[in-house]
């Protein structure tokens, strides 16, 4: 039986959402060039929790964490941008934005607790 993971499940979920709004982006608003930066971004997040599963080190499982972080952290700038230059609504903005903090939230706890209780 697989081990359910929160920070992955969110993690995947937000990925979708993101790849569906780089949909929407590039055919409803024929924008690609901010479109390009938030998949990137936002895919990227799952990513590199998917590979902490198979770090090498407790480092580089920290690292791949910390990494992720900073893509969220960037994800929630280019979601910001979208709305302030008017391709997203308030209500796509305030949808996206809670569910990247959320993610913010738990890498920030994760890393917290690894720092605190493995001494890296």
């Amino acid at each position: 039986m697989q081990e359910k993971n929160i920070l992955y499940d969110k993690s995947y979920a937000f990925s979708i959402r993101i790849v569906k709004l780089a949909q929407y982006l590039s055919k409803e608003k024929n924008e690609y060039i901010l479109n390009k930066q938030i998949i990137r971004s936002g895919t990227a997040i799952c990513a590199l929790v998917s590979e902490s599963k198979f770090a090498q080190s407790r480092a580089d499982f920290m690292n791949k964490l910390m990494i992720a972080l900073k893509e969220a952290n960037e994800t929630q700038y280019w979601i910001n941008l979208l709305y302030d230059t008017d391709y997203i609504s308030k209500q796509m903005h305030e949808s996206l934005l809670k569910h990247c903090r959320e993610l913010v939230s738990l890498l920030v706890s994760i890393t917290k607790t690894i720092k605190n209780n493995k001494g890296i």
